[in-house]
């Protein structure tokens, strides 16, 4: 009774701050289109969520990291918790490719297709393209993306197949690839789930990967299989 009472506050607590911070969100999108106001609220908005929820994020490998330059970051998708681990993390100025879908949300989706994230349609091959191209022009201004390489959260806690776009958009911008590997979520809220756990969650960075920005299918294959090895070796180690 005491349980179900804790995550009904705790969760009743989530939606009034995710409302708030979107309409302030939502706001600053359509004043300040560079993103950087934007970016400042999401981790408010992340570390606010954590706070309630009780969750603390430890970050391992931010040393791999240099402040000057932008990355392309992937990572292992197990939880909707990975959202504000990930803002909370990473430093300077981040952008998420987020499925298409959650823009259908109100209020929350509406700022999410008015601010600097990007949107991918996983459903249409041409404007997921249109994307990624979209996330190369907002490399070129300064800034990291970030890609759930799975495409979907898993549905067990396991890491599933990866899928090329976040190899593709590394090897047309021409910057490093990081892989993150994210540790802890799935136990604090699993897929299909709303039994909120407070709890630990590891963040890892590891070393930023340089390629040679060749475009082929060979290529980026081979770069994303070396990436997921990566974030498996890491994912699976205690």
């Amino acid at each position: 009774m005491i349980s179900a009472i804790i995550t009904s506050t705790k969760l009743f607590l989530l939606v009034v701050v995710t409302i708030l911070l979107a309409i302030l969100a939502l706001i600053v999108a359509l004043i300040e289109p560079k993103g950087r106001l934007y970016n400042f609220i999401s981790k408010v908005w992340s570390n606010t969520i954590l706070w309630i929820c009780g969750v603390k994020v430890e970050l391992i490998g931010k040393e791999h990291l240099q402040a000057d330059e932008s990355y392309v970051y992937v990572s292992n998708h197990i939880s909707n918790f990975d959202i504000p681990v990930v803002i909370k993390a990473i430093p300077g100025q981040l952008r998420l490719v987020f499925k298409k879908e959650l823009a259908k949300i109100p209020i929350f989706g509406w700022q999410l297709k008015l601010g600097p994230y990007i949107l991918i349609d996983r459903q249409n091959p041409s404007k997921a393209m249109q994307s990624l191209n979209q996330a190369i022009e907002k490399i070129k201004l300064g800034v990291s993306v970030l890609l759930f390489a799975e495409g979907t959260r898993s549905k067990d806690g396991s890491i599933q197949s990866f899928k090329r776009g976040a190899f593709t958009l590394a090897t047309r911008s021409g910057k490093k690839i990081v892989p993150v590997t994210i540790k802890g979520t799935y136990e604090i809220l699993p897929k299909k789930k709303f039994n909120l756990r407070s709890g630990k969650v590891k963040l890892i960075i590891d070393k930023p990967i340089e390629h040679d920005g060749n475009t082929d299918k060979i290529s980026e294959v081979s770069l994303m299989n070396e990436v997921r090895d990566i974030i498996v070796k890491n994912y699976e180690s205690k």
